[in-house]
């Protein structure tokens, strides 16, 4: 079909397949209707608005497995002004889809066979038996138009529109000159929009829009969590299941004997997975300090493991109160150790000018598999849960902000 506008002389060509009952020029927004004998003589005229739309008449995109061709564009506002843009798209088969694009998201939505009872506005909308939400009631106006419509466009009246929401999906009833069409729609992300029309620039995306899904699924992530925790429990359950504390060595030193001199103990082998490997050192240090380094030797492949502790013990009288600092033991670890041959290299030291500390006691325990780890991650899980159910909530809010029904209102 080729139209051409008698007030800007653009011609406006495109194969469509239905009866045009109105035509909008895409440059001058002229407003065209069909008479008695068949031709289009213009009525009025659309403000002349920036015509800023991603897509235009003509335009192709893949949709559902069919090419769907842009016939037409509507602009609505709603008072005082919130506007959005439609797209009305049909393919080879006579069928409709529309676009609806608003803050840079995008609804895709198709005319339903079914009608509700909305004129009272209830706060549910039962549809195969799913709930929806009301979002909002409002009464929009078509500030713009261009491309070619098989209905009358009102004109100065008003479309009256309910909407219920069960994200991503949305029910839009609309009432316009006392005829009732609902439309069923889903949330499209800017990659489809993207794959359908590779050639477009998609608008940037601000707000929450009213379907938007949230990226995190509560329900789902819970489980998924839940069932990690346990994976992880019971795994380490099963891998350590039969490992006990093991005593691997056990002396007191005489600092008389072997004073910054290496001592080698005895072999010992380690059966099991990997574990901590805890060193308890104490000393009659006082007032003074003592020193113990220590070299864990696997004797299977040479891999040597140094270690050092400082035991310090202070103590005194100053401005009338009793202090102290340090202790006379303490305790350290080497992570992980795996099973094997090892033996232990360990150099005890004291302060040359200590002359009452006479012995040092060393004791190696390998230690029952810690399950600290194992906790960390699980509450770690917890608190990225937590994390993402307050953004939720946000999420929510954000949804919510402009409609009347907000959950979130007292």
């Amino acid at each position: 079909m080729k139209i051409p506008c008698y007030s800007c002389d653009t011609v406006t060509e495109l194969e469509v397949g239905f009866d045009v009952v109105n035509f909008v020029c895409p440059n001058c927004h002229s407003l065209y209707a069909i008479d008695n004998e068949g031709r289009f003589r213009r009525k009025s005229q659309y403000k002349t608005m920036l015509n800023d739309y991603p897509l235009e008449i003509g335009d192709v995109g893949f949709f559902k497995g069919s090419d769907y061709k842009v016939t037409g564009i509507l602009r609505k506002n709603v008072y005082p002004n919130y506007s959005w843009t439609e797209f009305i798209l049909q393919n080879e088969a006579k069928e409709f889809i529309y676009l609806s694009l608003s803050n840079g998201h995008w609804m895709l939505l198709s005319e339903m066979d079914v009608t509700f009872e909305v004129k009272k506005h209830p706060l549910i909308l039962e549809y195969e038996d799913k709930e929806y939400n009301i979002f909002e009631y409002s009464d929009a106006e078509i500030v713009n138009a261009q491309g070619f419509f098989d209905f009358q466009l009102p004109q100065n009246k008003l479309i009256h529109l309910v909407e219920y929401i069960r994200p991503p999906f949305i029910i839009s009833v609309e009432r316009m000159d006392g005829v009732e069409t609902a439309f069923y729609g889903e949330y499209i992300k800017k990659s489809e929009i993207k794959k359908a029309f590779p050639h477009i620039t998609l608008p940037y995306q601000n707000g929450v829009n009213m379907i938007q899904p949230y990226k995190f699924n509560i329900t789902n992530t819970a489980v998924i969590f839940c069932f990690f925790a346990l994976l992880i429990i019971t795994a380490n359950w099963f891998i350590y299941r039969d490992q006990v504390e093991q005593n691997v060595f056990y002396k007191v030193i005489r600092f008389s004997e072997f004073d910054n001199k290496e001592i080698t103990s005895d072999s010992f082998v380690l059966n099991g997975a990997s574990a901590p490997m805890t060193i308890k050192v104490s000393t009659d240090v006082d007032n003074s300090w003592a020193n113990v380094n220590i070299a864990l030797i696997n004797e299977g492949n040479g891999d040597e493991i140094y270690t050092s502790k400082d035991i310090e013990y202070y103590h005194g009288y100053s401005d009338g109160e009793s202090w102290t600092e340090g202790n006379q033991s303490e305790e350290f670890n080497i992570c992980g150790v795996k099973a094997g041959k090892y033996h232990l290299l360990i150099t005890p030291l004291k302060a040359p000018e200590d002359i009452n500390n006479n012995n040092l006691k060393v004791k190696v325990v390998w230690n029952q598999p810690s399950d600290r780890n194992v906790w960390l991650v699980v509450v770690f899980m917890l608190v990225v849960f937590l994390a993402i159910r307050f953004f939720k909530s946000t999420f929510e809010k954000n949804r919510w902000s402009d409609s009347s029904y907000s959950p979130f209102n007292e």
